[in-house]
């Protein structure tokens, strides 16, 4: 049986219970566009690639993930879900 609480406080909740709330978050990294000038599209990044590659190889997969993409879900309770849409980020 999944036991559902409370992400903020630890309140019980039911699965069915009208005051729980879900929060989905998704962070990621703001992109713009790519830029390249002549010496780059010249330049042979072959070496550079190997050594991103190699650089992967090794690193904490959660690390790489938490640099580019991560979704978030949370359980709030009815007290914590008003107090979370006063101040999302407090």
């Amino acid at each position: 049986m999944i036991r559902y609480e409370c992400d903020r406080c630890g309140r019980p909740l039911g699965a069915n219970d009208a005051a729980r709330f879900i929060v989905k978050m998704e962070l990621y990294a703001a992109a713009g566009p790519l830029e390249f000038d002549a010496d780059a599209l010249q330049r042979d990044g072959e070496d550079e690639l190997e050594s991103i590659v190699e650089q992967l190889r090794t690193a904490d997969p959660d690390e790489v993930e938490d640099q580019t993409y991560r979704s978030l879900r949370f359980d709030l309770c009815a007290g914590c879900h008003r107090d979370f849409l006063r101040e999302p980020l407090g």
